[in-house]
């Protein structure tokens, strides 16, 4: 079965189908074959709807999605703007990667100490000198 419809799209992306909807008319996915009135979708787009929630997840916007899957206009210079947005979410997720592994350092000083709070635990910190 290579063509789905909204809701079967939908249910396997694990989705909302407004959320396609609006997916489509923002240019992240094409426009949807349509077959009795019904939009019907290559199986081939969980992939594509996959990435587009891991990108989200990690902090691009919409446009940058767009542009990462289908490009820069034509009459701009694609490497430079490429490499720059490339560079500026690359920054922005070791940022991003830093805070996460400095709070899993945080929790794991807490169950390593058997603390009830993190106030007591940086309390038992700074009185060992840890």
């Amino acid at each position: 079965m290579n063509q789905l419809s909204i809701g079967q799209l939908a249910s396997r992306a694990e989705l909302n189908t407004s959320t396609l909807r609006y997916y489509e008319s923002v240019g992240l996915m094409p426009s949807p074959e349509r077959k009795n009135g019904q939009r019907r979708y290559d199986v081939k787009l969980i992939d594509r709807l996959s990435f587009i929630k891991v990108a989200q997840q990690t902090g691009f916007s919409i446009q940058e999605i767009v542009v990462l899957l289908e490009g820069f206009q034509e009459d701009s210079s694609f490497t430079e703007q490429w490499e720059q947005m490339a560079k500026q979410k690359r920054s922005e997720l070791e940022a991003r990667k830093n805070q996460i592994n400095s709070m899993i350092q945080i929790l794991d000083n807490g169950l390593n100490c058997k603390c009830l709070s993190w106030s007591e635990c940086l309390e038992e910190i700074q009185s060992n000198g840890r």
